[in-house]
């Protein structure tokens, strides 16, 4: 729908300029004068003067309803309304709308209060208030808030309450507009009624604002299943203006297009609350808090897109592994729907689920090309970068599917775009990815980023990865977060086409002095050879207050590794703010804590590892399985 408006619409055509019509003089030859417009505002008359009038205000109309419906932002529509309007048909408009804004799904039932929120052309408020024209004021409370930009006149004091079976209901509830008042003239039983609406709405001191002459039309807003709001218009006094009260033609004019900003108001409720929903959608699936695995600090940012562009399929994840070691993870799925979200959500938590394996990132990235082939008859094609970090190794292994290349920065605080294999998105099938390895000393800095932060309307991909390379390599010895900030600040100013997501990670490492590391054989005796490797250890490093405890959950982990292993164990501490300890075997089956009776002999090691440290897990790798367990430093 969002699409087919747009190039329906295109650039909004001009408008007519108004012609206003002076007081017709009288003509010797016909008699008493009479008022004659030109403009919209104009009757159709007879002969080709009258045909010329008729085109004119057809070709009005047209123009106008193409703009009103150019937009599907809700300020936007209104502001488009109202210029339609001001000073073609009327010299000012004020929309008032329900408060708060309907779900129009469902029938919102009877209006129980209006609000102004938008006005062109006057300084009419609420209870006669002078009121700003064209300001921001988010205190309405709408159903939908702020965040959707609507517009409304500032300072308009509370919304206008209404009253079952008054003026005003009997208008909005009604197909019709109301009937043309001329302030201070004598009322007929139509237009008293009109005057008693403008009362409610804008009590007595507005109406003295608006002064005696004062021409007003009132319109109920109708949407697809209920009425939305009341479109007021206001003439001046015809001596000021040289431009007659409204007419029988005025009003059918200003209803036909009071109908069509109606539907634009409820289709721009219903574009906003899709926005809405898909992009709750899209941040929940997306991660609430990054772990923060020891060597490396992260910090991440999603920018959802501007309203004039639907929910991407932006991503981002860090997934802690074996080994101190972290993976990172940005993607793109290619469009913009609740589909790309979907898409998202199915992609993400595949990656995590082939990250925990300890697959290599070529491997990742294949079985996430088979999955994507998996998800549908449809195409869905995404673009992936996934690095893995080793903080002991201080290296770090990249792969990438069709993704724009992440910038490394060194310690010194060179930037660089990385020359990486591109390779084809994921979901084409049958395509090779490769990974590359690179080293990653204490001090760099990694930067992974969809494109939606280098690419605009106004700037090509190759300049805006240019400028962001230049601006990382003024800010790497920033926090993550505060490379994040440097990064977003190459963003021009304006609506923003696409979503945005980055990942920054500042590696520290882990010094080698702090690691000990062993490969042991699946043997009997290995157990009390494991007790005497950590005891060793832990007193070199001035840890004997935690040996007892942690010789005992070795020698429970290694036991249990050396029942079910064919190949060496291997065993690792690493020390940080915390005793991390890993116990790595080649069997694929993860243990898992069981209930004991007092005369069995087995099953009570996880049970002793559970009481004895502050965490522990089992995580499955591709070879095989590693338990672990972490203990707070004294």
């Amino acid at each position: 729908m969002r699409d087919q408006l747009k190039s329906e619409a295109g650039q909004p055509p001009a408008l007519p300029s108004p012609r206003r019509s002076p007081p017709a003089q009288p003509d010797p030859g016909t008699g008493p004068a009479t008022e004659a417009g030109t403009g919209p505002e104009a009757g159709p008359g007879t002969g080709s003067d009258g045909h010329d009038r008729v085109a004119e205000r057809l070709a009005y109309l047209d123009s106008a309803t193409r703009r009103i419906n150019s937009a599907l932002d809700l300020a936007a529509t209104l502001r488009n309304v109202c210029r339609v309007l001001v000073p073609t048909l009327a010299d000012a408009a004020v929309v008032h709308l329900r408060d708060p804004l309907p779900n129009v799904e469902r029938e919102p039932g009877f209006p129980e209060q209006l609000r102004i929120h938008h006005s062109h052309g006057t300084r009419l408020g609420r209870r006669g208030r002078p009121a700003g024209d064209d300001r921001r004021d988010s205190r309405y409370g709408s159903h939908y808030g702020s965040r959707y930009g609507a517009r409304s006149t500032a300072d308009t004091g509370p919304a206008t309450p209404v009253t079952r079976g008054g003026a005003l209901a009997h208008t909005l509830l009604s197909r019709r507009p109301a009937e043309p008042v001329v302030l201070g003239a004598t009322d007929d039983s139509g237009s008293a009624r009109t005057t008693e609406l403008l009362r409610e709405l804008y009590g007595a001191r507005g109406l003295s604002r608006l002064g005696p002459g004062t021409s007003v039309l009132a319109l109920p807003l109708r949407g697809r299943k209920a009425v939305l709001g009341l479109l007021v218009l206001i003439r001046r006094p015809p001596e000021r203006t040289g431009r007659p009260s409204f007419d029988a033609a005025d009003t059918a004019t200003a209803a036909h297009l009071a109908t069509q900003a109606g539907l634009a108001v409820d289709t721009a409720l219903r574009y906003a609350r899709e926005w809405e929903i898909a992009n709750e959608l899209q941040r929940s699936m997306l991660p609430l808090r990054l772990p923060q695995p020891h060597g490396v600090r992260l910090a991440q940012r999603y920018l959802p897109g501007e309203r004039g562009a639907q929910v991407g399929g932006d991503w981002y994840d860090a997934v802690p592994l074996p080994g101190n070691r972290v993976a990172l993870i940005v993607g793109d799925v290619m469009g913009h729907s609740l589909t790309s979200a979907a898409i998202m959500g199915q992609l993400r938590t595949s990656a995590q689920t082939l990250a925990a394996l300890d697959l290599p990132p070529h491997e990742v990235l294949y079985h996430l090309d088979e999955q994507a082939q998996r998800l549908g008859r449809e195409q869905h094609l995404a673009t992936c970068v996934y690095a893995v970090y080793d903080p002991i190794a201080n290296r770090v292994v990249i792969a990438n599917a069709g993704h724009v290349p992440p910038v490394l920065v060194q310690p010194d605080g060179t930037a660089e775009l990385l020359d990486l294999e591109s390779g084809a998105p994921i979901g084409v099938g049958g395509v090779d990815f490769s990974s590359v390895e690179l080293p990653a000393p204490p001090g760099s800095a990694l930067l992974l980023f969809t494109d939606g932060l280098v690419e605009t309307r106004s700037r090509p991909l190759s300049d805006g990865l240019e400028l962001l390379r230049a601006r990382l390599a003024n800010a790497h010895r920033h926090t993550p977060e505060n490379l994040c900030q440097e990064a977003l600040r190459i963003l021009p100013p304006g609506d923003r086409g696409d979503d945005i997501a980055l990942l920054a990670a500042c590696f520290d490492g882990i010094p080698a002095g702090d690691v000990a590391h062993w490969y042991l054989q699946p043997r009997n005796e290995t157990p009390g050879r494991a007790r005497r490797l950590v005891a060793h250890t832990l007193r070199r490093w001035g840890l004997e207050k935690l040996t007892e405890a942690t010789e005992l959950m070795v020698s429970e982990l290694v036991t249990n590794a050396v029942q079910h292993a064919t190949r060496p164990i291997t065993l690792s501490l690493v020390r940080t703010s915390r005793l991390r300890c890993e116990v790595g075997d080649d069997s694929p089956l993860l243990p898992r804590p069981r209930r004991t009776g007092p005369e069995d002999e087995r099953g009570r090691g996880l049970q002793i590892v559970a009481r004895c440290a502050e965490r522990w897990g089992a995580t499955r790798l591709g070879t095989g399985k590693v338990v672990w367990f972490e203990q707070r430093l004294p």
